[in-house]
């Protein structure tokens, strides 16, 4: 089930693949075979770190299953199966920090939560997190990462590589939307999406009413700040107002009640 996917994420991505391919071809043969082998190397060290990194949650965090977390066990579950997704190992670590994210190029993914959202957010703002991150397993987002990243670093002139991190970029941001979509559909609330992101922008203080209104009236003024707008051009995530934005038209859209509706039967 990934119909939720943001419409123009699969073209920003094949546009990007074809930038790439292009700016390989007018660099000349010798460059394209350095290439393959540049990009090869790339996913065997993104493979090889992220071997690496599952092993240190697994001696470091929490494990989250039925008999250490059965609260949050039962909400991650919740959510594969509205989703469809995959079976993730899914763990926690301490950290102030309110963060959500998944990694792995094999099978079983790993959903690595921060614990200041447990502090946060209530269960459905989680529900919102968590099936944001099964997002990005379902449309295939963390090996794509791996590939098109190792893809924009080929060597190339420089007006050229920063046109490919561009490009990377720009999908990357298309890949939250998909995932922002995701989650609505795992917490069927619009209001408890847009609270999570609010949150999200408010940190660990986001349970006090006060911090929650401040984090607000700096997301709306997101949106005529200049400087915010051009550092959005090289940042992963799109703008929380964006976010927020975005979320505001699916939660209206056709497409999502037909799918809601599923879940819903289902």
């Amino acid at each position: 089930m990934t119909a939720y996917r943001y419409p123009y994420e699969s073209l920003i991505l094949w546009l990007t693949i074809g930038l790439v391919l292009a700016i390989i071809a007018f660099t000349a043969a010798a460059t394209v075979c350095l290439s393959v082998v540049f990009v090869i190397a790339v996913l065997l060290l993104s493979f090889f770190a992220s071997q690496r990194h599952h092993r240190v949650l697994i001696e470091r965090a929490m494990p989250v299953t039925p008999s250490t977390l059965p609260g949050l066990a039962h909400i991650i579950a919740q959510a594969r199966q509205r989703l469809r997704v995959e079976p993730v190992n899914a763990f926690i670590v301490p950290s102030r920090t309110l963060n959500a994210y998944t990694f792995g190029l094999s099978s079983p993914k790993a959903l690595v939560l921060y614990d200041a959202l447990l502090k946060v957010m209530d269960r459905d703002e989680l529900q919102f997190v968590i099936g944001h991150e099964l997002g990005h397993v379902a449309l295939g987002h963390t090996w794509l990462n791996s590939l098109v990243g190792g893809m924009a670093g080929i060597p190339a002139p420089y007006s050229a590589s920063y046109l490919l991190i561009l490009a990377l970029r720009w999908w990357n941001r298309a890949c939250e939307f998909s995932a922002d979509r995701a989650g609505l559909l795992a917490c069927g609330k619009p209001s408890k999406a847009l609270s999570a992101l609010v949150k999200l922008e408010a940190g660990a203080a986001g349970a006090s009413p006060e911090a929650f209104q401040r984090a607000l009236q700096r997301i709306e003024a997101q949106d005529d700040d200049l400087l915010s707008n051009l550092g959005e051009l090289l940042a992963t995530h799109p703008l929380i107002v964006k976010r927020m934005e975005q979320l505001k038209q699916y939660a209206q859209s056709p497409d999502y009640r037909r799918l809601i509706a599923q879940l819903q039967d289902n």
